[in-house]
């Protein structure tokens, strides 16, 4: 090859190309370098408890960043989510405790029915979120804060401003227990990921999300429902989060009526630290399972190295801006 070609390509690889590695990979490079330089400022880093405690602590934020994506790809936000996990969990727990303050008439009942319960509370206040997101055209920000506020009034009211303790062990199994040595909410994590990953690429419906993130006029005039997509991906995120609430409550043992403040917040840092457009129609399930590793190793990491959580929050901080910068550069570029 001649010198000529070689700098009109930028060399052996040219610069048209490092770039797309870098907006492909980018994400998976940066985790390897944090994990590397986090194994060298602390030797217990790397150990299998401490892996196994950062796969934990990830696993409920993975969850609902996993759901935030669907709602992110069509241009959309899910505020609520934090609240949501607080009024999933209490209300499930009321059907899965042996205090008779807290438990409804003829708890605790069957385990089923408690996680059953759970999962409806979180998709009914999705589907209330997306019917008024996609029906009435209701900006998806205000919609998702006024949820935020009307889910944790109704936590408070439901349990009185009180924890809901003394959950049944049979409940509190989905949250402590492991299988082959895998705590189950990794596990959970881990099926949540398979399958969503599954209906945004193998799927119409996963194709009709990209579609409506990235041009809804075009989306509708081909036949798609946008409306109805609209509501589900907001539905998606509601279930997700109950779901997540019941984990949350299981593993404490307990559910409190102040959980999940601030996770909404994580949950969009993971996603867009993960490479989902803001702008809607770009983005990958893979990238937002990295940038909830990423925020669960970074935590972490900083524990072990003992530096204050008022730091993590400015890292964490920087770390989203940094990734909507970058986002708005590819736009650009685009």
């Amino acid at each position: 090859m001649s010198d000529t070609n070689a700098n009109s390509s930028g060399g052996w690889l040219g610069s048209d190309r490092r770039r797309l590695l870098i907006q492909e990979y980018g994400i998976f490079i940066a985790f390897v370098i944090l994990v590397v330089v986090l194994s060298f400022s602390n030797p217990y880093f790397l150990t299998a408890g401490n892996i196994s405690n950062v796969l934990l602590q990830t696993s409920i934020n993975g969850v609902l960043a996993i759901g935030m994506t669907f709602v992110i790809l069509t241009r959309g936000i899910d505020l609520s989510v934090g609240s949501v996990v607080a009024l999933a969990g209490i209300v499930s727990a009321s059907f899965a405790t042996t205090s008779a303050s807290a438990a409804v008439a003829g708890a605790p009942y069957p385990v089923f029915v408690p996680i059953a319960v759970g999962l409806a509370v979180g998709v009914a206040c999705g589907g209330v979120v997306g019917a008024i997101v996609s029906r009435f055209a209701v900006p998806a920000f205000v919609a998702t804060l006024g949820m935020l506020s009307a889910a944790r009034g109704l936590t408070l009211i439901y349990g009185n401003g009180r924890p809901v303790p003394a959950l049944v062990p049979e409940f509190r199994w989905i949250g402590t227990s492991s299988i082959l040595g895998i705590p189950l909410p990794v596990i959970i994590l881990a099926v949540v990921f398979a399958v969503s990953w599954w209906v945004l690429t193998q799927t119409r419906f996963g194709r009709y999300i990209y579609a409506v993130g990235g041009n809804p006029h075009a989306a509708k005039t081909s036949g798609i429902n946008v409306t109805r997509i609209r509501f589900l991906v907001y539905v998606i995120s509601g279930g997700l989060a109950g779901l997540a609430g019941m984990l949350l409550a299981a593993r404490t043992g307990s559910a409190l009526p102040q959980a999940g403040i601030a996770y909404e917040l994580d949950a969009i840092a993971a996603v867009v630290i993960g490479g989902t457009s803001l702008a809607g129609g770009v983005g990958r399930v893979t990238g937002t399972l990295i940038g909830a590793l990423i925020i669960g190793v970074m935590n972490n990491g900083l524990d072990l190295m003992g530096i204050q959580s008022y730091y993590q929050q400015i890292l964490k901080g920087a770390l989203i801006v940094g990734a909507v910068m970058l986002d708005q550069k590819r736009n650009q570029n685009a």
